[in-house]
């Protein structure tokens, strides 16, 4: 018998997580609400990517652990690991043929091209399917409220260059 509360994920909604994979790709990620989430690619093969209002299942599996899965219109299937306590991550990307092929037709704000991506996911080739499974370390954590459109609104490439020592 768990000794939390599986279902309250009140101490994880509205959390701004910055993390670099042992890869060195740069991620951010903004738990928008218990279902939603934005990020934004600072480096890696879609480095300058960004999304908002990714629609995700996001579960609490300890006591400070969180589990955040979702599939992009891209067909990109991703699945993250929070441990907060610990300040470990570890997420797991399912990239389909076409991505790892074309990888910079995917960096752009993808909430504009929606449409374009679904295009070139229908196209393919979906397989072979590359997976990037990788540990990574929470390098910043913030609280910012639920439903925040400010936290994620920009490219990495317009953030300032200490981003995110500036930060509160």
């Amino acid at each position: 018998m768990s000794t939390f509360d599986k279902h309250d994920l009140s101490s994880f909604v509205g959390k701004h997580l910055v993390y670099t994979y042992d890869n060195g790709w740069n991620y951010e990620l903004y738990v928008k609400n218990d279902r939603t989430v934005d990020y934004r690619i600072h480096s890696g093969m879609v480095g300058n990517r960004w999304v908002k209002d990714q629609r995700a299942y996001i579960v609490r599996v300890g006591e400070s652990i969180y589990k955040i899965s979702w599939t992009e219109p891209t067909g990109t299937d991703v699945s993250l690991i929070v441990n907060l306590g610990d300040r470990l991550f570890h997420g797991t990307i399912f990239f389909p043929r076409w991505v790892m092929n074309h990888p910079q037709r995917t960096v752009c704000f993808q909430n504009e091209h929606i449409a374009e991506m679904e295009t070139y996911r229908d196209a393919g080739p979906a397989y072979p399917t590359e997976v990037i499974d990788e540990f990574a370390t929470l390098t910043f954590v913030r609280d910012c409220g639920a439903d925040n459109d400010e936290v994620i609104n920009c490219p990495a490439s317009e953030l300032p260059k200490d981003f995110p020592a500036g930060l509160k």
